[in-house]
């Protein structure tokens, strides 16, 4: 029994000094990690983790619902889509043909209106409203110096960086987006309590302006920006540009970093549901336009939709061309998508556990050519 006691006292003391260590190094977000994920036994962010974290609430206006289309539902996935959803976790896969909604079915307990998160699906909602920003003049133009609102970049490299650089993935900050490390800045960003810390952090080691390197702290950055060019918070400033006027049926949630700090996890972190989140992918397939309206400056939709430093990236939307078809995306981590053809005026979205074997930071997997190539062929039979 002796034993038994100085073996515990030993082990209270050694978790003692690991909290302590923790603290001291500055690396105390690492409780938050073991807590949230890693004692759930997961390596990585989770679907429905957003639950497990501080949020604001993003309230929808009048609902709009998407009407059915003529041929809702009357044409069965294909066997390889059944499989490749049943193999990755698909909760959500659905096909909008002329602004109806042609297909739709749901997995693992999830519906139509069951919240999930976007993971960076969300760097189109920040990219948008840079636009928007633009647009109020609130920002001056793509061109604007970061250093114009956040005085941590107005130093060498760094009074270069522009706002259309954070957008566009090209700011030569040294962040390193690495999903599966728990000491990396992105594990750090998701689980630290003050965002804004850990951006003003960043060094620009890089020319900016110059090169594509995807980097969630661009993004957030942009944020911090945004807020600052326009006095809101990003959430209240999505709901009265975005979630509101396109008509959301539902409510949607934002991850910040905490109640005290406020500021939105903007590089990922919105929860909401599949159909609300093709809404985004319409806006910008209609030009900016939503029920006739100019929600969005036409021009900065099309600059958004060409490549600047990549031909996979614009700003704030991946493009890919399959087939000689060139698609536009909004994309997440563990296999998020808003896949739009303009031309074909198609929207496919997929929501899920995971995506196919990873390709690399800023590659495309190869479940994308699938769930594309499984939504024609279901649509043109």
């Amino acid at each position: 029994m002796t034993f038994l006691k100085k073996f515990l006292a030993v082990l209270v003391i050694l978790f003692g000094l690991l909290i302590a260590t923790l603290y001291i190094t500055d690396t105390d977000y690492l409780i938050k990690a073991v807590r949230t994920i890693y004692l759930r036994g997961y390596t990585t962010a989770f679907l429905d983790d957003y639950k497990k974290f501080d949020n604001r609430t993003v309230p929808n206006g009048t609902p709009q619902p998407w009407p059915n289309h003529n041929d809702y539902n009357s044409v069965a996935e294909t066997e390889s889509l059944d499989k490749a959803n049943n193999d990755w976790g698909t909760v959500a896969y659905v096909i909008i043909k002329n602004d109806s909604i042609w297909y739709e079915k749901y997995y693992d307990n999830y519906s139509d209106s069951s919240k999930s998160n976007s993971f960076s699906m969300a760097k189109s909602y920040v990219s948008g409203l840079l636009g928007k920003a633009i647009m109020d003049g609130d920002i001056k133009s793509l061109d604007q110096p970061v250093c114009d609102f956040l005085p941590a970049f107005c130093e060498g490299l760094a009074a270069k960086m522009t706002v259309g650089d954070l957008s566009s993935m090209s700011s030569g900050t040294n962040w390193d987006e690495a999903y599966y490390s728990p000491l990396s800045i992105t594990t750090r960003a998701y689980f630290d309590d003050d965002l804004a810390k850990v951006m003003n952090g960043l060094k620009v080691v890089t020319e900016p302006g110059q090169a594509f390197k995807y980097a969630s702290g661009d993004t957030q950055m942009l944020a911090m920006v945004i807020e600052k060019a326009t006095g809101k918070k990003m959430y209240d400033y999505l709901a009265e540009s975005f979630w509101k006027p396109l008509g959301s049926e539902h409510p949607t949630l934002w991850q910040v970093d905490s109640d005290e700090n406020d500021l939105v996890k903007a590089y990922c972190c919105i929860a909401s549901n599949a159909k609300d989140f093709a809404r985004f992918g319409k806006l910008y397939k209609d030009h900016g336009k939503w029920n006739g309206k100019q929600v969005l400056d036409s021009a900065f939709v099309a600059k958004s939709l060409k490549p600047r430093h990549s031909k996979m990236y614009g700003y704030g939307w991946w493009l890919k061309t399959h087939k000689g078809k060139d698609f536009k995306m909004m994309r997440g981590h563990l296999g998020q998508y808003v896949i739009v053809q303009p031309e074909d005026n198609v929207i496919i979205v997929r929501l899920g556990h995971q995506k196919s074997p990873d390709a690399g930071v800023g590659r495309f997997t190869d479940d994308i050519s699938l769930y594309i190539d499984e939504a024609y062929e279901m649509l043109n039979k």
